[in-house]
């Protein structure tokens, strides 16, 4: 096999080997390996990983080239104590957690998250007008009525037999940070009824991980397919639970030695890492001086889409960015051609203006799922601001009005199932200042069936808001 395939085959041997007449599990994420290549001076570890001269294989490259690879013994260090383990049980231990009604809390963005352990999650906005009372726009993620027994958390007999479900399986796991934890987890059902799923209840999976200094924090939130979504709970209370604990895999090493007639490495592993190194070099950064003049610039494709993720802004482009490239960049997304990119979960959303308001996702097996929310038409847009306010003001200290906020109007969307009428979208675009110019957060509500508001800020959007005429219109700045 080539030399890539070489590691992948060693790999697959470490699960088909047997050990005292065991068969080793199954490869996973959570065992890391790393192939060494000692040469002839081999010294093996004394402590960690265990290793027995006779648990090798002999592997071949396409180039004949031959090797006689060490292979670990995995084992977990912690079987004993949890084979001994007779504490509570995992449900046992969080019970404390819904007994006093307790709540967690996760400020995003826009989005507000509570976890009132036991009894429900919502996820809710709070906007204040001037003058006005604070309208409140809220979706319940799950409710207390749960799909397990830890529906009733007085129910021990319940509770003690869903745990003993758990035992007898295995344990989950959750790719945290890169390292696969064990959680424990508990399903919510009954939420807000959720449009796009025939009015089905929305429902939640709380994950409650083992961290020792945690004070059951909320450490994501995540929609992990229309209305269906994942909370990541962190808490001390599983850390007493041997099979809950936080610990750190161990790298299996396996050696690799040459055997005569064969070079120490092989020959295209080596050419393959060189390339890597190549690519690994630092790209010299280009001086301000250096730039093309004004009529040779361009626009470069490195600054779109913009993103968002569920905890910070990805921004994109340069960090300083000059004057030019800002006007450039208006006058790009006044045109249509600069599109912003958003949302986190299952569904993305593409906002270009004066154009389309589009939602998608994109999977690797089925491709992309794309909707049509709304396209624009000027004068439908101007239709609606006869009868909405499409300028939103605010004071500034002077006494003098600045616009806060346009709303521009997209109809003639895909057609919705629910109402068979088109959808139709309330674009919001709304001054937010921020220390990179170019980010952006996008998100969507939907406060009628098909009918949404995309709300969209960024610090372009702060240089054009004043260009706004009676109907919202944004024009370059002069």
């Amino acid at each position: 096999c080539p030399a890539p395939a070489l590691l992948c085959g060693l790999l697959a041997a470490v699960a088909a080997v047997a050990e005292g007449g065991r068969a080793l599990p199954q490869l996973s994420d959570d065992i890391p390996f790393r192939v060494n290549w000692p040469g002839t001076e081999l010294s093996l570890p004394t402590t960690g990983v265990l290793y027995k001269e006779d648990n090798y294989i002999i592997m071949t490259t396409v180039d004949k080239e031959k090797y006689k690879c060490l292979l670990p013994l995995i084992a977990s260090g912690n079987e004993e104590e949890e084979k001994d383990y007779k504490g509570p049980t995992p449900g046992e231990l969080l019970e404390p957690l819904f007994k006093q009604s307790s709540c967690s809390y996760r400020i995003e963005s826009y989005w507000t998250y509570e976890v009132c352990h036991g009894k429900h999650i919502r996820q809710y906005h709070e906007e204040k007008e001037t003058g006005q009372k604070i309208n409140i726009q809220e979706y319940y993620l799950g409710n207390m009525i749960m799909k397990n027994p830890l529906s009733e958390p007085g129910s021990q007999e319940l509770s003690c037999g869903y745990d003993l479900f758990l035992f007898l399986t295995q344990i989950p796991t959750k790719n945290i940070e890169g390292q696969m934890t064990p959680y424990y987890p508990v399903e919510l059902g009954n939420g807000t009824p959720c449009s796009l799923r025939q009015n089905l209840p929305r429902s939640s999976t709380v994950m409650y991980i083992c961290h020792p200094e945690a004070k059951h924090e909320i450490l994501s939130v995540a929609e992990i397919t229309t209305c269906e979504y994942e909370v990541v709970i962190l808490t001390p209370l599983l850390c007493n639970h041997p099979k809950y604990r936080f610990r750190a895999s161990p790298v299996n090493d396996i050696f690799c030695q040459s055997l005569p007639g064969s070079p120490l490495k092989p020959h295209n592993l080596e050419q393959l890492e060189k390339q890597q190194e190549m690519l690994k070099m630092p790209f010299r950064r280009v001086k301000e001086e250096e730039m093309p003049s004004t009529k040779e610039e361009k626009f470069s494709s490195i600054h779109k889409p913009v993103a968002v993720g569920s905890h910070q802004l990805l921004t994109v482009g340069t960090t300083h960015i000059s004057k030019l490239t800002d006007e450039q960049l208006i006058k790009e997304f006044l045109s249509g051609s600069y599109c912003f990119h958003g949302g986190v979960g299952w569904w993305k959303y593409e906002f270009c203006y004066g154009k389309y308001v589009h939602q998608y996702h994109e999977d690797k097996e089925s491709g992309k799922t794309s909707v049509v929310v709304g396209t624009w038409s000027k004068e439908e847009h101007i239709e609606w601001s006869r009868k909405n306010a499409a300028r939103t003001f605010s004071l500034r200290e002077d006494g003098t009005q600045t616009v806060r906020m346009v709303s521009h109007f997209y109809g003639n969307g895909d057609v919705c199932d629910l109402t068979d009428k088109p959808r139709q979208v309330t674009v919001k675009l709304k001054c937010k200042e921020s220390d990179s110019p170019h980010a952006v957060t996008i998100y969507m509500l939907e406060p009628h069936s098909c009918q949404y508001i995309l709300g969209v800020e960024s610090p372009v959007i702060c240089k054009i808001l004043d260009t706004a005429d009676e109907y919202g219109l944004l024009s370059v700045p002069s």
